[in-house]
């Protein structure tokens, strides 16, 4: 990472120097995203011809479960194929899930096809962020967050209405197909801008398939525990925990690891960071699922308005991640630390707003939310890979994406089993379901709560090692 402090234009991703890798490094992650919202969108048409109804919902989840496996492994690949052959390969391995899924005889053949899209995209956005502090002077990586967090933006509204159109103009196959163009694009520019394998890095990487293992099958557990009564699902989370926190303890030990060493420890800039990094997807995820329903089943608003509603949060989180992209360097402590409290403050929000039926309270929480991320997010990120050593800078930048998604899951199986617990399933009145609700939000604001205590040690730290590099130069 060229270690450039001046300030830049937005402009300056879009010259000839950068335009082509910002294109296919945001296509890269646009994929992503867009594939995220697909199945939500088009396989229920899908299955009026192919039957299997039962199985509708693990489309998304097989999806992220290789993705999450993808994407933890992405580090050793690159570093065993390098990023243009590991990129060219994981899109392969993505279009051969599209052309699958888009071929599907029955809903068993679609999951296969998604498991594959999902195990090619992860590796694919994972290196798409590996490559951000390669191919970037660190003056231009928040501006490169802050594109990204436009597409998330984009992908919310775009992707399902994009879905939605091809669904019922052409057929739910094409919503697939449309990926076919895309992916060739992003081959094609890889192969001119991205660099091959590095000199001299032919040392062998063994495959860490008992990592991989325990890790899927953890967030298959997680995901399982979404959908079963509160205490089965109780036993699956410990289950859940039990793998990944014994995968995260195997791989210090290994001699070729995954994750930068001090993953998920709050030991140093890194491992603050990771934890801040999953707390953050996991307190949101509650008021993901469940806020559009709410608003339909409390207030009796439409899916297109509701869904409106809960799309504010994707654009504050643009519109924010946009307007600090050109901040001093001693601000992003502030920002890092100032992000999780507005999530804090937001669900609460959201909560405060369901039980009095006040819309402008839950507009304004969503805006908080949003803004909590927005600000928050690309410094939280641009400082782990500052922190991280250059042998560790891949892994640590890899594994940004693969633990939000991460995040994500088991935020989602959590806000379930806390809404499951306090009888949402079988509420029929309003205040039923103000009653079952509040463990979600309670539950939501307290995951956010402690990702402010994470902010707080990861630039405590950042204050600690400056101070000691200050010292060390005036010695």
């Amino acid at each position: 990472m060229s270690d450039s402090s001046g300030s830049s234009s937005w402009s300056e991703i879009f010259t000839p120097r950068f335009a082509t890798v910002t294109l296919i490094l945001c296509l890269g992650v646009a994929l992503f995203a867009f594939n995220a919202f697909l199945a939500s969108v088009a396989l229920p048409t899908a299955v009026q011809q192919l039957g299997g109804i039962a199985l509708i919902s693990w489309a998304l989840t097989l999806y992220l479960v290789f993705a999450i496996m993808g994407g933890a492994g992405a580090a050793l690949i690159k570093q065993r194929l390098g990023s243009r052959n590991a990129l060219i390969l994981s899109a392969a391995i993505f279009l051969v899930g599209t052309v699958i899924a888009a071929n599907a005889s029955s809903m068993t053949e679609v999951l296969v096809g998604r498991s594959f899209q999902g195990l090619g995209e992860g590796v694919m956005a994972a290196i798409c962020f590996a490559l951000i502090p390669e191919l970037f002077p660190a003056r231009l990586v928040p501006k490169i967050f802050g594109m990204q967090a436009v597409i998330w933006a984009v992908a919310a509204f775009g992707g399902p209405v994009g879905a939605g159109l091809l669904t019922e103009l052409v057929s739910w196959r094409a919503a697939f197909l449309i990926n076919v163009p895309l992916v060739a694009i992003f081959v094609l520019g890889v192969v001119f801008v991205v660099p091959g394998k590095r000199e001299g890095s032919t040392a062998e990487v063994g495959f860490p398939g008992i990592r991989l293992l325990a890790i899927g099958a953890g967030i298959m557990l997680v995901a399982l525990a979404g959908i079963t009564p509160p205490l089965e699902a109780t036993g699956l989370l410990i289950g859940a925990a039990v793998l990944l926190a014994g995968a995260v303890l195997l791989d210090r030990r290994s001699r070729v690891r995954l994750m930068p060493l001090g993953a998920y420890w709050p030991t140093s800039v890194v491992g603050s960071g990771l934890i801040m990094a999953l707390l953050m997807p996991i307190a949101q995820a509650g008021a993901a699922v469940y806020l559009i329903l709410l608003l339909q089943q409390l207030w009796g608003y439409g899916p297109t308005v509701a869904g409106g509603i809960g799309a504010v949060m994707a654009v504050a989180w643009s519109l924010s991640a946009i307007s600090v992209a050109n901040v001093r360097r001693p601000t992003r402590k502030i920002l890092i630390r100032t992000g999780p409290a507005l999530v804090t403050i937001g669900l609460v929000g959201l909560l405060a707003g369901l039980l009095m039926e006040q819309l402008p309270i839950i507009l304004v929480a969503q805006l908080a939310i949003g803004a909590g991320f927005g600000i928050s997010n690309g410094y939280l990120n641009l400082s782990m890979m500052e922190a991280a050593s250059d042998e560790e800078r891949d892994r640590t930048s890899a594994l940004l994406p693969t633990t939000q998604s991460a995040g994500n899951a088991i935020g989602a199986a959590l806000a379930g089993v806390a809404a499951n617990s306090a009888g949402y399933a079988s509420a029929t009145t309003s205040a039923e379901i103000h009653q079952s609700i509040v463990p979600v939000f309670i539950l939501g604001a307290a995951m956010a709560a402690l990702a402010v205590l994470a902010a707080l040690r990861m630039t405590g730290l950042m204050a600690r090692n400056t101070t000691t590099s200050a010292f060390a130069a005036a010695e």
